[in-house]
């Protein structure tokens, strides 16, 4: 016997429906509730309902959308598509389907385990096993990409998707998945005037995938909109959402950014590998000696520590890195980011909502009362944080944070710049270590390499430095894609507030004073730092001159 659907009782309780409607064995008659509920939100009533899918329904909606939202078409006729939805109160769900189909939608509700079944029918049996577990808290659904290692094409799912159903989504999977497969940082998808182009971030540089048909542009971004879970319908602002997937065996998130251009929406998949999360200060490039250097700044009980460098170089991960180090059951460790790239098991994460007011400033104010031992703040960028931060870290606490400067010794001036009191910076600050990515020689194509003169004069090398050198180049390789480079590692440089360089911060000395007094204390710039990585053979002199450009030794 059909029961009544609980999500529309839940509904003509609260619209106070329940005493108008008949019962049956005690219980409201399915057929009574429904056409009640669906008269109070000015809806047709369809029971059985009977669905027509258009040849284009699957190409406009993935599966995990009709699933989530509890919608199946009806019938289309005239230039209007009648679409079956369980949930009378997601009805901001049509404009969404009239903006991708191209055309008006008419809502109408039908039973939710009709729809269910429909969806299994529509989109195959795996369809029903994800049904029958979608109660409960939402959770971006995950767009299933298979591992591409040894595949010659995209294998999805059984039941989830085919080819015949869904040639569009099997589209979007292959490319998320051969940039995957490519060890890509982030996916682009760029709409040019005579083509979208599609480019994978491998190792900071951009490589030109396969592009997609221009006339398939607009559909390929509803789509990757629709799978972020934003708007579809808004063209005019940049909007930010994710995309959670399973590829090669482990949990992936993808922050997906669009931004409007002259020539439609551009799209950028950020790959946010989890794996990450578990990298140490070894793996980041950190010579032994500035590992030990930094290790012993972090575990200072107040203080702070500060990471700068352009966007892109890495700051994020090294301060993830130092959190892992320092995660641990007797410490309370609060961050405050924007967004929360990673989230870490153990550690209380915050996002910044500036919509409501949840500001960096405001964020910490409130992070202070909650006694943590470990604050990190994604980035200082205003006066308000400045201040907090340097107060926090003269109360106790040992905070992170991230800067925007070139080199190390400005991370001083720049704080000083924002508002800060130079007794207060000289007091609080321990350290700050600047830094760029470059590429590491592929492993599996390594070979020794003889320089030229203009390599070495470029470089600034003496002959004295050569002895030892173990200069290397990669040939290229299938595992590196011919570009003889496979990874990334970290050039560092660790400015260290010594005493003397207290004073000449009290002193308001610019940088290149405390520049110069860094150097007199034992420190090394990040030049000096590839040079000690090239002669090592694990990067190549063009990636050390490429990186460090300006910083001579």
């Amino acid at each position: 016997m059909e029961t009544a659907d609980e999500n529309l009782i839940r509904i003509a309780r609260e619209r106070g429906l329940l005493p108008l409607i008949p019962l049956a064995a005690g219980e409201p008659s399915p057929d009574a509730l429904g056409r009640a509920v669906a008269a109070a939100f000015g809806l047709r009533w369809v029971n059985p309902p009977e669905f027509t899918v258009p040849a284009d329904w699957r190409v406009i909606v993935p599966h995990e959308f009709a699933l989530e939202h509890g919608i199946m078409p009806l019938a289309a006729a005239d230039g209007v598509t009648h679409v079956a939805l369980a949930d009378p109160g997601a009805l901001e769900v049509i404009d969404r389907l009239a903006f991708a189909a191209g055309r008006p939608i008419v809502p109408a509700l039908a039973p939710a385990a009709a729809i269910r079944r429909a969806i299994a029918l529509c989109y195959g049996p795996g369809a029903a096993d994800q049904a029958d577990d979608s109660s409960g808290d939402h959770e971006p659904v995950p767009l299933e990409v298979a591992d591409m290692s040894n595949a010659p094409a995209l294998a999805v799912e059984e039941g989830r998707v085919t080819e015949n159903d869904a040639p569009l989504i099997l589209l979007v999977q292959s490319i998320i998945a051969e940039g995957i497969r490519r060890r890509a940082s982030d996916i682009h998808f760029e709409p040019l005037e005579r083509s979208f182009r599609v480019r994978h971030r491998v190792d900071g540089v951009l490589h030109a995938a396969e592009a997609p048909p221009q006339r398939l542009q607009a559909a390929i971004v509803s789509l990757l909109k629709i799978m972020a879970d934003i708007s579809i319908a808004e063209q005019r602002l940049p909007q930010d959402g994710r995309i959670r997937v399973q590829a090669r065996g482990r949990t992936l998130d993808l922050r997906v950014s669009s931004l409007p251009t002259v020539h439609g929406e551009s799209i950028v998949l950020r790959v946010l590998d989890q794996e990450h999360l578990k990298l140490g200060l070894p793996e980041l490039g950190f010579w032994p000696d500035d590992q030990a250097e930094i290790e012993r700044q972090i575990v200072a009980p107040d203080g702070i520590v500060l990471v700068t460098g352009p966007t892109g170089s890495g700051k994020t991960t090294s301060l993830y890195a130092c959190l892992h180090y320092l995660n641990q059951s007797g410490r309370k460790i609060i961050t405050v980011e924007d967004p929360v790239e990673y989230q870490i098991s153990g550690i209380n994460q915050v996002p910044v909502n500036a919509g409501i007011g949840l500001t960096f400033a405001a964020a910490l104010r409130a992070m202070l009362r909650q006694a943590p031992n470990v604050v990190m703040i994604g980035e200082i960028r205003d006066r308000e944080t400045t201040e907090i931060a340097l107060n926090a870290s003269l109360t106790g606490h040992l905070v992170f944070s991230t800067l925007h400067t070139n080199d190390a010794p400005s991370a001083v001036t720049r704080l000083v710049d924002l508002g800060a009191k130079p007794f207060l910076v000289a007091a609080a600050l321990r350290a700050s270590l600047a830094q760029r990515l470059v590429r590491r020689i592929c492993p599996h194509c390594r070979r020794a390499h003889t320089p030229s003169a203009r390599e070495l004069s470029a470089l600034g090398l003496p002959a004295a430095r050569l002895t030892g050198a173990e200069f290397a180049h990669g040939a290229g390789c299938p595992a590196c894609q011919g570009t003889g480079y496979r990874g990334q590692l970290g050039l560092f440089e660790i400015f260290l507030i010594t005493d003397e360089i207290r004073s000449l911060v009290c002193d308001r000395a610019p940088a290149g004073r405390l520049r110069a007094q860094g150097r007199r204390d034992g420190g090394r710039t990040m030049r000096e730092d590839g040079v000690r990585k090239v002669l090592a053979g694990l990067t190549t002199i063009e990636e050390v001159v490429a990186a460090t450009v300006g910083d001579g030794l």
